[in-house]
């Protein structure tokens, strides 16, 4: 019996991952189809009874379309280092806005006197920083911005660390994706972890929708149009958008043309 899990990446990961080893065949599906389904159904609402109903209809009807869960492999391994590496990245660089926020409240002319704070001489004067201004205040100001200045220490180092990790196990299994022009280890684990394990999509137009690539047609009264998908996994969307702008100053002036003209038209991967 085909079974369906709306949320296999998210909250029903481990029921999904349960039933894929337990033999069940499992299917991804976007809750945005099943509440769709829900709206048109004869009984509007919500409840556990028609969410089953409106699952087991797209299972019936859409099934050889379902992209398939298969059991966790390496890619998962690297999904969950890549998404531990985003957030300590977002966690420094909220702390280096803390520090410049301090920092501008102690010594408003800083920026004259003491390294950037991306750079490691930046990092080491905010660690020993040290206010000449004896209020309690700017005192309490000074020991926050070392305490600061530890934590984005501890935050740079896991996430190199973590990096090392995502390189090491990207050139063990997804070397041959570095082969494409823009994509180094960290975006080719980055990439494996988020497209996950096993063939899960049937078709190029599947994966280009599912990572919001595909322009949609809004043509008109004869006039052929599109518009950006603003839908679709953005992380993916993201690294894909990165990488044609790699591709895009590798090219030659013809190819950077059309490369330009398809990011404005929403046409640029299809």
């Amino acid at each position: 019996m085909a079974k369906v899990d709306m949320t296999a990446w998210n909250y029903g990961r481990g029921l999904a991952q349960h039933l894929v080893t337990s033999g069940e065949q499992v299917y991804e599906a976007n809750p945005r189809w099943t509440a769709q389904r829900r709206r048109r159904a004869r009984k509007a609402g919500k409840s556990d009874r028609l969410d089953a109903h409106a699952v087991a209809q797209l299972v019936r009807e859409e099934s050889a379309t379902l992209p398939p869960i298969a059991p966790d492999d390496e890619t998962a391994v690297l999904d969950l280092l890549t998404t531990e590496r985003e957030a300590a990245l977002v966690e420094a660089t909220r702390l280096r806005n803390h520090l410049h926020q301090l920092l501008l409240q102690t010594c408003p002319d800083y920026a004259d006197h003491l390294p950037r704070l991306t750079s490691d001489a930046g990092l080491q004067a905010a660690e020993t920083f040290q206010t000449t201004t004896p209020s309690p205040l700017q005192q309490q100001r000074a020991a926050a911005i070392r305490r600061i200045a530890a934590r984005l220490r501890l935050t740079l180092q896991q996430a190199e660390a973590l990096g090392e990790e995502i390189r090491q196990l990207a050139a063990v299994h997804f070397a041959p994706l570095t082969q494409v022009c823009g994509v180094q280890l960290l975006t080719a684990g980055a990439l494996a972890g988020i497209l996950g394990p096993g063939a899960r999509f049937k078709s190029e137009a599947q994966l280009a929708m599912y990572a919001g690539v595909e322009p949609l047609e809004t043509s008109s009264a004869g006039v052929l149009r599109h518009r950006l998908n603003r839908g679709g996994n953005r992380r993916l969307n993201a690294i894909l958008y990165r990488i044609a702008l790699v591709q895009t100053h590798s090219a030659t002036s013809d190819q950077r043309l059309w490369a330009r003209e398809g990011m404005r038209t929403g046409r640029w991967l299809v």
